[in-house]
């Protein structure tokens, strides 16, 4: 009719310059996005770190479109930042942002879309976290791209600890007051966060606010109501500070009836492998994390091994229920067995010896601490099949292509200016594999170039504990330069990663690899 106005769905698509596809606008590829805990405020900074891994397929002209919003979701700053056509290092530093667009402190979100790219839709990075001195220094994991109902693997603070859980608006509309909340593990009372979260807004909450009774060794399960991505938490303790992330509790799993049948042919199957950092300097606590809303208990046992891939002890943890507050040291587990080299390694597994069930999405929380400095560190992550060439389930997982992922490529970035990088590399197997991997550590420049590679050997269910510094020497690193990094790559077998800098001080930081 006249005068009619016609509406169409157009202006709420991205334009055509922001499409890596633009023949589907529905693919994957073109939401490549993330979002990063970004701010630079009371002398302390952070810095997003990854690679142009799309290069590697087959990606020209791949650019990142980044916004930073402040705590209350205001726009602090909107750029592109184009990347060469090489597999070339991410360094995105809150200082340098800070200062290029004259900005004061802030505490917020930092929202990164990859445009141009191929083979992965997912932005992959290390968040380091620095300040003035090591107390600072810590690092955690990229935020999941999409955000959940519930997040579980959040620990409840010891005496003398400030728990403070760091939760960021993924959607540009408030989040309404009590529409997130905390309960204990297991318990169904929910104490809700009364608070307006505003749109691309985040909040610092402390637990104890919340839940003024919890204590380590309880754990905390957050209700999100698909309004947050993966919330970070940051611990201080004694005047250090450390930050890990929590961990998406599916709500979509049952346990799954034939798992406990599978050992017949798939060995161990699903296992967790963590690493036992030198004994003599380093204690090392495993915490079972519930991480589906329909586990009701956890019937699990640990394996530690040596560096040298030798069995030097196991425990029968039990049939742990969804409300258990356990956490062992793995000094309790050894009993006084050694370790080959004097550090090894964990494997969560499934043991179904007095009965229960498991549906494969096993997690852990891993917390270590540094008997000289008192400084700490924790990570998590959740359990996978390794090197078995039958498959289940789309195990054992690849980083590319369908499973079996039999092979490994790691991103290992480099300490900047912080300290020394370590390195734990785990070779977990489910089933026996080849007798020792043929892993090639590979050190790149900033823009990419090879620099050196070394080539190193790690039994079957082994592990290898190294610092860039040993491998490569100073002059090496200086030449990568910041926004250098390692490539850990093994066309044999699929191992596993944990990275982190080591300060002069004793300050340290700890968390998982990510690879592509």
């Amino acid at each position: 009719p006249a005068g009619a106005a016609v509406e169409t769905l157009d202006g709420l698509k991205l334009p055509a310059a922001m499409l890596s596809d633009a023949r589907r606008y529905l693919d994957p590829l073109n939401f490549a996005t993330n979002m990063a805990l970004f701010r630079d405020a009371g002398g302390v900074g952070t810095r997003v770190v990854g690679a142009n891994y799309w290069a590697g397929y087959g990606a020209t002209g791949v650019r990142l479109w980044c916004r930073l919003f402040a705590a209350d979701g205001a726009v602090l700053a909107t750029w592109e930042q184009a990347l060469p056509d090489a597999a070339c290092g991410i360094v995105i530093d809150s200082a340098a942002i800070r200062a290029r667009f004259g900005l004061g402190e802030f505490a917020g979100t930092l929202f990164i879309h990859a445009l141009g790219v191929k083979g992965h839709d997912v932005v992959k990075y290390a968040l380091d976290v620095y300040g003035a001195d090591d107390r600072d220094l810590t690092c955690t994991h990229d935020s999941n791209a999409w955000p959940a109902d519930f997040y579980a693997g959040l620990p409840a603070p010891r005496a003398g600890e400030r728990v403070t859980l760091w939760l960021q608006n993924a959607h540009p509309t408030p989040v309404p007051a009590g529409a997130v909340g905390l309960r204990l593990m297991g318990r169904p009372e929910l104490v809700s966060y009364e608070t307006i979260l505003p749109g691309f807004g985040t909040a610092a909450i402390d637990v104890a606010a919340l839940l003024p009774g919890a204590r380590w060794p309880q754990q905390i399960e957050i209700a999100t109501g698909k309004h947050v991505v993966r919330p970070r938490y940051e611990i201080e303790s004694a005047g250090r500070r450390r930050m890990a992330h929590a961990n998406v509790e599916r709500t979509d799993l049952q346990p799954d009836p034939k798992i406990p049948e599978l050992a017949n042919l798939l060995g161990k199957g699903y296992l967790l492998p963590a690493p036992v950092l030198p004994r003599d300097r380093f204690t090392c606590i495993l915490q079972p994390t519930p991480m589906a809303t329909t586990q009701a208990e956890l019937p699990l046992r640990v394996l530690v091994y040596g560096s040298d891939g030798k069995l030097a002890a196991e425990r029968f943890l039990g049939r742990l229920a969804r409300a258990h507050d356990g956490a062992w040291d793995v000094e309790e587990i050894l009993g006084g067995a050694a370790l080959a080299g004097g550090y090894g390694h964990l494997e969560l597994v499934y043991d179904f010896r007095d009965g229960g069930g498991g549906d494969g999405w096993l997690h852990a929380l891993f917390r270590y601490e540094d008997k000289a400095s008192g400084h700490a560190a924790e990570t998590s992550f959740g359990a996978h099949m390794f090197n078995a060439v039958l498959t289940y389930r789309g195990e054992p997982q690849s980083y590319a292509g369908p499973a079996p992922g039999l092979t490994t490529r790691l991103f290992l970035r480099l300490g900047a200016d912080d300290g020394d990088t370590l390195c734990h590399l785990i070779y977990p197997a489910s089933t026996p594999w080849h007798a020792s991997s043929a892993t090639d550590l590979v050190l790149h420049a900033a823009d990419g170039a090879e620099l050196a590679r070394v080539g190193v050997a790690i039994p079957c269910s082994g592990s290898r504990l190294w610092r860039a510094s040993e491998i490569f020497g100073a002059a090496a690193l200086a030449r990568a330069g910041r926004g250098g990094y390692v490539l850990v790559r093994d066309r044999t077998c699929r191992l596993f990663g944990y990275h982190g800098v080591v300060a002069p001080g004793g300050g340290f930081s700890f968390d998982h690899m990510f690879g592509f």
